[in-house]
């Protein structure tokens, strides 16, 4: 039998087409070039990004947050930059929720290695908006080499830039401190760290990773790098020895004379250039989280309004001057006492002094006697005199928060207003505002923009510097001089004797203010005590003005500012190298008068 086998037909392909070729050509060249091209992007244009991505948290964050400029004093003599606040690295412990195994136990065992309480590291760890958490900064090496250790799953530690303070007793509410906002990003707060934060902080960079619908990161996809961009850093216009004396003059007069607080402001009165601006007490930047109250963050000089008493009766002259009302040698009759709408206004020392000059009304502070000169003026020009002086504005010194102070009584309707403020009452100021008008005085009638910031410098190099800026003239060369000569009488031969400097011409004035009341009128046993003046009187190299508040030991000026600008003033001198004007004899101390409250009471209700 024969098999029988079934044969099926080959068919025959066709040959590829020419356009069939290229086609397929075509789509493997395009598989290539993408390859080619992701490669590019891989290994050459993305490479610092991925680099990155492979890299531990802390190169992470190298690159994604930018380095705090630094604040630097320049120095006198050398021009040599010296920092006063800058960035260090230190041990820095975090934490990441995730792979946290037992965050009561973690958080309790951490707690003695960070000096934190557990609870509020368990917070911290569990409770905060960012899985990441820095828990404690500028720890220790050994406690972070325990932590290391590997017995804190979810516990790690990395180096990390924290605010050190190279320099002591510099002033913290100056320079303020840096905390951290709620996106656990460093900010700067109060002091110039706040004023200047934009400037000191540069900007935080950006990673952009493209991701599928499941949040995994697309291998194809997209990864953009921003770097940070550096902050800048400030060149300030302190000078480092006047300043480290104002903070210890200021804490020293706390405690010598029980007061709630004193303040020192140092100025170039040709530039506006700040020297110096301390108050005390004040607080540690490195240790801001453990102050008593909230109220020692804020800079004195720029922040607090308060009546500036007879240390105003300079404005006054000056006003009446240079309006062609008075000179020096103007007289009036001094009854000791005026009553004014339904107010009794008296002379602190409650004498009637007769035929008085206008030099002697600033010797012996007379209160009728500014009275007098704002009469002339009339309240309007007054009040036109006060607001070029710069009252009643911020002077935009550059550190904030900055009051305004206010002058709007001289606005109300009735006499008493105008004339309370003739001699410094019922109207506030700031204290840079008073140290700028008294640089008007001692540099020949301009007012000058005050400023504490002499550059800024970029991380490029370039640099953005302040230059001195005249805000307006408020009174002649002649004017300034009359009243300078003026204000040297009243350290020669009146309340500031303290004040003066043995072989100078030392020009200034008193001011004993009475503390407002909130609840109205003013306070019976609380009162403010300044001076503010310069030297040396004929061509003035500094102006000062020094604020101590509700002294207990001593009620008069003439008794606390006096003598601390005194002993500030003769530093000053000092360091500037400035030589004697006259042969030095030391300065005899006159008893004072006590403290009568009725008698510092410059409006009493008529009985």
């Amino acid at each position: 039998m024969t098999a029988k086998h079934s044969y099926r037909p080959v068919e025959k392909r066709e040959p590829l087409s020419g356009g069939r070729i290229w086609i397929v050509v075509g789509l493997l060249s395009v598989a290539l070039l993408s390859i080619l091209v992701r490669l590019f992007q891989l290994q050459i244009s993305e490479y610092t990004t991925y680099k990155i991505l492979a890299s531990d948290q802390h190169e992470v964050q190298a690159q994604l947050v930018p380095k705090r400029g630094t604040i630097y004093l320049r120095d006198r003599f050398d021009g040599s930059l010296h920092p006063v606040v800058k960035d260090r690295e230190t041990w820095q412990i975090y934490s990441v929720r995730r792979e946290i195994k037992d965050a009561t136990s973690t958080a309790e065992a951490l707690a003695p290695l960070l000096d934190l309480p557990a609870d509020r590291i368990l917070f911290q760890m569990m409770y905060a908006t960012s899985s990441y958490q820095v828990l404690s900064k500028d720890v220790p090496m050994e406690k972070a080499e325990t932590i290391r250790s590997g017995l804190y799953p979810g516990i790690g530690t990395s180096k990390g830039p924290t605010r050190y303070y190279p320099e002591e007793g510099l002033g913290g509410q100056v320079f303020g401190f840096v905390g951290t906002n709620d996106g656990n990003q460093r900010v700067g707060k109060y002091g110039l760290e706040g004023s200047y934060n934009e400037e000191l902080a540069g900007m935080h960079g950006t990673l952009l990773i493209e991701k599928d619908g499941v949040g995994r990161r697309m291998s194809m996809g997209t990864t953009e790098l921003q770097k940070a961009r550096d902050g800048s850093d400030l060149v300030l216009t302190l000078d480092r020895a006047m300043q480290y004396e104002a903070c210890r003059h200021a804490t020293n007069a706390v405690k010598e004379y029980q007061a709630e607080s004193a303040s020192i402001v140092v100025m170039d009165p040709e530039t506006g250039a700040v020297w110096a601006m301390c108050s005390a007490p004040d607080f540690d930047p490195a240790n801001y989280g453990k102050i008593d109250s909230i109220s020692v963050l804020n800079n004195l000089p720029t922040f607090d309004q308060y009546e500036p008493g007879s240390i105003f009766k300079s404005i006054t002259m000056a006003a009446g001057i240079e309006d062609g009302k008075i000179s020096p040698n103007t007289t009036y009759v001094d009854p000791g006492e005026e009553k004014i709408d339904d107010f009794t206004v008296r002379n602190s020392d409650k004498v009637a002094h007769g035929v008085q000059t206008m030099t002697e009304v600033l010797t012996k502070s007379l209160n009728t006697g500014t009275i007098f000169v704002q009469r002339l003026l009339g309240k309007d020009t007054f009040r036109k005199y006060v607001d070029q002086f710069g009252f009643g504005a911020k002077t935009g010194v550059g550190i904030g928060p900055e009051a305004e102070g206010d002058i709007r009584p001289l606005d109300k309707k009735g006499a008493i207003f105008a004339a309370t403020a003739s001699y410094g009452q019922g109207i506030s100021v700031t204290q840079i505002q008073t140290l700028t008008a008294f640089a008007a005085l001692a540099n020949g009638g301009r007012l000058m923009h005050p400023f504490l910031v002499k550059e800024i410098v970029h991380p490029d190099g370039s640099k953005q510097v302040t230059e001195p800026k005249v805000v307006r003239n408020v009174i002649s060369k002649r004017t300034a001089r009359l009243v300078a000569g003026m204000m040297v009488t009243v350290v020669e031969a009146g309340h500031g004797k303290r004040a003066g400097v043995p072989g100078y011409y030392v020009a200034g004035k008193t001011g004993t203010a009475q503390v407002s009341d909130p609840r109205g009128g003013y306070s019976q046993d609380a009162t403010i005590g300044s001076f503010a003046g310069f030297a040396p009187s004929e061509n003035p190299r500094f102006v000062m003005l020094v604020t101590v508040v509700k002294p207990k030991t001593v009620g008069w000026a003439e008794s606390s500012a006096a003598p601390v600008f005194g002993d500030m003033a003769k530093f000053i001198l000092s360091t500037l190298q400035v030589p004697p004007e006259r042969p030095i004899q030391e300065i005899v101390q006159t008893p004072l008068p006590p403290l009568s409250v009725s008698g510092t009471s410059p409006i009493i209700p008529s009985p």
